[in-house]
């Protein structure tokens, strides 16, 4: 319960389920009936199946280190750091370095149950009290918010002066969430997002091997015409083309690879000045030059 305005929220498998009926694109019920809100779900059972026993098509390439830098930086800040994890349900790609710490505190938030969820919360909508966190990681998430901005705004609203965000979004990637997948970032584009953070960091994390990959892969499932057809080609896309993935370790930091990489990453301060847009067009790092 919440005292101050009277609103009652529930608790299913001891997960608080802070969702407000009248903001959210989910309901409370939807987490009272579990419909639809566990993350295996998204998913059926045999990409499930096909996941865990052949190669995948991804690899992101900077996550480790990027993950290794916000923690070093975090513990700079505080000796018991308080870290948000927006679409937390399973531990995010490279994120060891920061789980390992004992001493960073992490309040693991979805929309969906997960072995990691330690609360159900929107992200356009964080119930928490501002200037509360020192840190927040939202990876691979925003391409999945019917509204970005308000999302940003939330965290910038939820962090400390200064505090450090860090943040992942798809580029050339298909649609892979059906009916909650909706936006799509450049890196200026991811840059512009979080206009009002001081940048400490941001470049591609999967590069034009991922993204081609991906790409052949959806080709091929665009040809099936039923489930078993789908089925096959999905594993034929898995068995024939993981290698491309191995190509972006030659190229992940060259110019071609801004223009054309499967997502980047943005780490960067809250601040209290504004990245300008005629500041934003000059930080273009890709190939393409104005004739």
């Amino acid at each position: 319960m919440n005292p101050p305005c009277g609103m009652q929220f529930p608790v299913v498998d001891r997960v608080p389920v802070l969702i407000d009926d009248h903001k959210s694109l989910f309901t409370r019920s939807d987490f009272l009936s579990k419909r639809n809100t566990t993350s295996d779900l998204s998913r059926g059972r045999f990409v499930r199946r096909v996941d865990r026993r052949l190669p995948s098509l991804s690899r992101n390439i900077k996550a480790k280190q990027n993950y290794r830098a916000f923690t070093e930086l975090i513990e700079k800040r505080s000796a018991r750091p308080l870290v948000l994890v927006i679409g937390g349900s399973t531990l995010g790609c490279g994120m060891e370095a920061l789980t390992s710490k004992s001493n960073i505190q992490l309040v693991e938030t979805d929309v969906t149950f997960g072995p990691r969820t330690q609360l159900i919360c929107d992200a356009h909508d964080l119930p928490f009290e501002n200037n509360f966190f020192d840190g927040v990681v939202v990876q691979a998430v925003l391409q999945y918010l019917v509204d970005p901005s308000g999302c940003v705004a939330e965290i910038e609203r939820i962090l400390k002066p200064g505090g450090l965000v860090y943040a992942e979004s798809a580029f050339m990637q298909q649609v892979v969430h059906g009916r909650y997948d909706f936006t799509r970032f450049t890196h200026l584009g991811l840059r512009r997002l979080f206009r009002r953070f001081e940048e400490v960091g941001s470049g591609p994390v999967g590069g034009p091997g991922m993204a081609l990959a991906w790409s052949l892969q959806f080709f091929l499932l665009s040809l099936a015409g039923s489930r078993w057809t789908r089925r096959a080609m999905y594993t034929l896309a898995r068995l024939t083309l993981f290698w491309l993935k191995y190509l972006d370790t030659a190229i992940i930091d060259r110019p071609g690879t801004y223009d054309a990489a499967s997502g980047y990453y943005f780490m960067g301060s809250k601040s209290d000045k504004t990245l300008s847009d005629r500041e934003l067009v000059m930080l273009y790092r890709g190939a393409q030059q104005v004739i």
